[in-house]
């Protein structure tokens, strides 16, 4: 009996914290601006201060990592996004590092560490997209959702345990066949506290963009964005096509589709003529896209790959853009996918006479479609670009084995 209330309770408000989950879809009014901020948060309790020791621990070794990009420039500009999105006070107790991870994502720990990904730069086109994804994971530092999330779990697996405890001593098949429903319902449970903490999140985001001056709108273009993404990586690999607008009894966000349009809903209908910061963001990141798309193709998704580079490309193809998009064609190895590569080389070499790269690959490119000659020139163009390229030894070689140097 005991363990049934416990059972009840938990699962209780659980399902009174999801009732919230579909709010969004009832409301007309666009999410609230956040109330003034409280000053710098300290931690209370045993199980909030080892929290926050041991992210202190995580943070000394993260701070000595090889992964952070300690680019001032680009620290300094993503921090200043962050600033404009949640404010100067409450920004001040955030320490940013960047890391060179090619994966969406950034995260944001009880101690004040966030943590943003290469990948997440590549993928964000404006200032307002990127103050979107920083803002909805400052919500969950602000609402201290890790904690929250470390109590849930931590009654759900205590409950577990008793739950165990008594299914051994009744040691009937009944009594196993209850348990493994209890599991299933508790991880449910959690899930689902999960999925509710992330819809909090993205509505503190959304608010922080509605009191800005960026345009808020741009929270949604960044899920829609993914969507088409993943869809593009579904399709190049001859998958089915994934489904948005679902839920699945684990899941721990909500679905894409869902996001994307509570959050166009919610933005403060007022502001559709907002700066969005693109100018400024593809400024600043000008220096890494190169860096950032040999780490994307490097993962082997062509199709993200592609949608990637394609959408960087309506701002303007640029000669890395070029090279890029010769580097995954080459990289596949279809057939037709050299000669797609060389075109893609030559017109990077046309905009720009000094990259190197683009040389080697426009060489390697010819020299696979029997267009020797040409592919020696270009090799040839290489070399005298970057003399001390770690490959030159292996360029040499193939030009040798061609007849030539």
């Amino acid at each position: 009996m005991i363990m049934r209330r416990a059972l009840i309770a938990f699962l209780g408000t659980a399902l009174l914290a999801s009732a919230a989950a579909g709010a969004p879809k009832q409301k007309t009014s666009p999410a609230p601006v956040p109330p003034p901020y409280a000053g710098h948060y300290q931690p209370q309790g045993i199980d909030e201060i080892g929290i926050w020791r041991e992210d202190d621990e995580r943070e000394r070794a993260l701070a000595n990592s090889s992964q952070v990009i300690r680019d001032e420039a680009l620290n300094g500009y993503v921090r200043s996004v962050l600033c404009k999105t949640v404010g100067e006070d409450r920004c001040s107790s955030v320490r940013i590092y960047i890391l060179r991870v090619p994966l969406f994502n950034a995260s944001m720990s009880p101690n004040g560490t966030m943590r943003v990904f290469s990948g997440l730069l590549l993928r964000t086109t404006s200032e307002a997209e990127l103050a979107a994804v920083l803002g909805h994971e400052f919500g969950h530092f602000e609402q201290r959702h890790t904690l929250a999330q470390f109590k849930a779990a931590r009654k759900g697996t205590d409950l577990l345990s008793w739950a165990a405890v008594f299914t051994a001593m009744a040691g009937t098949n009944q009594a196993y066949r209850n348990f493994d429903n209890l599991q299933i319902s508790v991880y449910g449970g959690l899930m689902r506290f999960g999925r509710d903490q992330e819809l909090e999140a993205d509505l503190l985001g959304l608010g922080y963009l509605n009191g800005s001056e960026l345009r808020p709108q741009a929270a949604s273009r960044v899920w829609r964005n993914l969507i088409l993404e993943v869809e593009a990586s579904a399709a190049a690999r001859g998958l089915k096509k994934p489904k948005f607008d679902n839920v699945s009894f684990f899941a721990s966000h909500p679905p894409e589709g869902e996001r994307a349009d509570y959050l166009y809903d919610l933005a403060a209908p007022d502001s559709e003529g907002r700066d969005e910061g693109a100018d400024r963001h593809a400024e600043v990141l000008k220096p890494w896209i190169a860096q950032f798309l040999n780490d994307q193709i490097a993962l082997n998704d062509f199709g993200a790959s592609e949608f990637l580079i394609n959408r960087l490309g309506e701002r303007g193809w640029t000669a890395d853009l070029w090279r890029a998009r010769g580097d995954l064609f080459r990289g596949r190895g279809h057939p037709r996918d050299h000669m797609n590569a060389a075109d893609f080389y030559g017109k990077a070499v046309s905009l720009d006479p000094t990259l190197a790269d683009a040389f080697r690959g426009l060489g390697l490119s010819l020299i696979k479609t029997g267009r020797v000659s040409e592919g020696k020139i270009a090799l040839q163009a290489y070399l005298r670009l970057s003399p001390n390229a770690p490959d030159a030894s292996m360029v040499n070689l193939t030009l040798s084995s061609i007849g030539g140097r």
